[in-house]
């Protein structure tokens, strides 16, 4: 790849944490990347257990302040980011 290109990522039909794998191995390494379709992700496993995961984890709030932290991020592309 010539110098200066971001690399553009499919995300789609790929593994969530494989590939949150190989882009915090870029970013660690020091370049940008850019992931596009994360709509397009899977999560592997039941899907009912993956939802009650998740529902576990938007219940996790502060409890003298819930509006501070932590933010539970809805969007497809915020929970890719998150799990990089």
């Amino acid at each position: 790849m010539a110098e200066g290109q971001v690399p553009v990522l499919d995300g789609g039909g790929h593994l969530l944490g494989r590939l949150a794998a190989i882009v915090a191995k870029q970013v660690l390494l020091g370049r940008k990347v850019v992931v596009v379709r994360c709509e397009g992700i899977n999560i592997s496993g039941n899907f009912y257990r993956n939802k009650l995961k998740y529902l576990a984890f938007l219940r996790k709030r502060m409890n003298t302040n819930p509006s501070r932290r932590p933010y539970h991020f809805r969007a497809p592309s915020c929970i890719f980011w998150r799990t990089v």
